[in-house]
């Protein structure tokens, strides 16, 4: 399906949109556009992917509607993954999160349709389930917005869908590589409370979820990948034990403003109109009249706890990955 399109990336310079074009390049889309508002990122990947003609690169905002409608010429394909991700920084600006997430979501979904572009699948997160925090409730509103494009008058066949997913390991700006920064520095690892637990997947977990949802939608679906979860103290313990540090102390700081105990891919509500794809759950667009397709009351993170030796095979499994891209955000690699 992707050979010969055409395929634009929304904050393609994150650390998703990165390793998403990585993974996009091998099947021989006609082009790859990468939109995002970061000139120093894209100028470093141009010279990455100098290499590869049918990349190309557009400075702009999702925030600016004629800039995003622009990018949007020619388009057959859209990941959709600019976003304010942030939470406590969501919470000190909740009007820039607004901004970016919902109003930016609103302008990709009008310059897809005026364009004619025949998929887009926007990323989501866990914390727009049953949200507590600006970031959450953003995403929340952005994934309403964007099932609901499907039924937009003007709307002559652009298909819409989102996937959900939890904390992608080794992103920038995530947990673990602050993790190993702390480590490196023989400081104590930071961990807000000893009962959090979080989702835990890789970025090639993450890029075939959106692949996946690609090919399979046929519009308005919330497509989630089946995942792990931890304690996050766990995840302390795992990467103490990896690296081999002789620093080993955990320092409990305090939940964050905004921050949950446990997350949620699926609530109660949604698992009435979920079916179970084997490694996805697919939840379906709603309907006056719901069939109950699964058992499961909620798909909470503190009900998929996996032990610690599991979180080490995740931890290298992800290593690898950055491995294979010569990913660097400052930290050292396991052996």
């Amino acid at each position: 399906m992707l050979r010969g399109k055409r395929i634009l990336i929304t904050g393609g310079t994150g650390s998703f949109g990165h390793f998403m074009l990585h993974r996009l390049v091998p099947h021989e889309p006609a082009e790859i556009r990468v939109l995002s508002r970061d000139e120093k990122k894209q100028f470093d990947m141009r010279h990455e992917f100098a290499a590869h003609a049918n990349v190309s690169f557009v400075v702009g905002d999702v925030r600016d509607a004629a800039k995003v409608r622009q990018a949007c010429a020619g388009i057959d394909i859209v990941f959709h993954a600019a976003a304010l991700k942030q939470v406590p920084n969501c919470e000190l600006f909740p009007l820039e999160a607004i901004k970016t997430n919902v109003l930016g979501a609103q302008n990709l979904i009008d310059a897809a349709i005026a364009n004619g572009v025949e998929r887009v699948v926007a990323v989501s997160t866990d914390k727009a389930v049953k949200p507590v925090n600006v970031m959450g409730m953003t995403k929340a509103l952005q994934e309403r917005l964007i099932i609901n494009a499907n039924r937009a008058l003007d709307n002559r066949g652009t298909k819409f869908c989102c996937v959900r997913y939890g904390n992608v390991m080794n992103s920038r700006g995530s947990v673990i590589p602050l993790f190993k920064r702390l480590l490196r520095d023989g400081k104590p690892l930071t961990v807000t409370h000893p009962e959090m637990t979080r989702f835990m997947l890789t970025f090639s977990d993450a890029a075939d979820l959106v692949l996946y949802a690609m090919e399979n939608m046929q519009g308005g679906e919330l497509f989630v990948k089946k995942a792990p979860a931890a304690y996050m103290v766990n995840v302390a313990e795992a990467l103490i034990a990896l690296t081999g540090s002789p620093q080993r102390e955990i320092k409990f700081i305090g939940q964050f403003a905004g921050e949950k105990l446990h997350e949620i891919l699926i609530s109660e509500e949604e698992a009435t109109r979920c079916q179970d794809h084997g490694d996805y759950f697919v939840v379906a667009p709603w309907s006056p009249q719901p069939a109950q397709q699964l058992t499961l009351k909620e798909y909470c993170s503190r009900e998929h706890i996996v032990s610690v030796e599991a979180i080490q095979d995740l931890l290298r499994r992800s290593d690898r990955e950055m491995q294979a891209i010569q990913y660097s955000e400052g930290y050292f690699v396991i052996q």
